[in-house]
């Protein structure tokens, strides 16, 4: 369950985990559940239990065997800190990423609450990001749970942004990725609601990355805000473990 990736943000995605369920407004038309069904009526033995939480034990030591350095998203189909995910697992998870230092690797949770529960019990490499998913200023909870973690680098993934998201504290955190949500039901977006938050960045001098308006057709919708493209992120400087964020292109 690793593979390159069209995500624009990240290089390839590794799966030891797939499936999850739905626990706010963010995830009423998930991707990965629509991907999910898919590909069990393909007959992928990966998704034979279709889109209930399910460990791939054999594909934990994975990105070992990527010799070239790459951006890595973790559980692209799930989330590592769903509750069915037992702490000696995710342990398993986490001493892969931190012997694979070549790569950079980057999870996303919704589930802010067990993440902050479980951080002190696990070792946090410097190549390991953690980010929360929010939707909406309801959900900026996730926000203050995800600034306890000790990790190298903390972010934000505000997609699918289904509401407007006016008080944004950024201290702690050292990215944020905003988009829209797409697929035949996709909520639309206002773009005021990306634009306050890439002012909030660059005020704050956070790393913005603009992924797309979403839509029926994302594609056509493109991923330009206010007339150009907004590829932000921390600058990994592997030889120093160190990172740079660069707030210019």
């Amino acid at each position: 369950m690793a593979q390159k990736s069209y995500i624009e943000w990240t290089d390839s995605t590794w799966n030891p985990v797939t499936g999850c369920d739905k626990i706010s407004a963010g995830c009423k038309y998930c991707y990965a559940e629509r991907l999910a069904h898919r590909l069990n009526l393909m007959g992928q033995k990966r998704y034979r239990n279709n889109f209930r939480v399910t460990l791939h034990e054999d594909l934990i030591e994975t990105p070992l065997r990527w010799r070239n350095p790459r951006l890595i998203f973790v559980n692209s189909m799930s989330d590592l800190f769903h509750k069915e995910v037992p702490i000696d697992f995710i342990r398993k998870v986490f001493d892969t990423m931190e012997r694979a230092s070549q790569h950079v690797f980057q999870i996303l949770t919704k589930r802010s609450v067990r993440l902050k529960e479980l951080a002190p019990q696990i070792s946090w490499p410097p190549n390991v990001w953690i980010g929360a998913s929010v939707e909406n200023q309801e959900m900026t909870h996730r926000i203050d749970d995800l600034r306890s973690v000790p990790a190298k680098i903390r972010f934000l993934s505000l997609e699918p942004l289904i509401g407007p998201i006016t008080k944004l504290d950024l201290s702690g955190i050292g990215w944020v990725i905003v988009g829209g949500e797409s697929g035949p039901h996709a909520r639309p977006m206002d773009p005021e609601w990306a634009r306050r938050i890439r002012d909030i960045c660059l005020k704050s001098q956070v790393p913005f990355f603009f992924k797309q308006w979403g839509g029926k057709n994302k594609k056509r919708a493109g991923r330009m805000l206010d007339g150009r493209f907004w590829d932000q992120r921390p600058q990994y400087i592997h030889s120093k473990q160190e990172y740079l964020f660069s707030n210019s292109l």
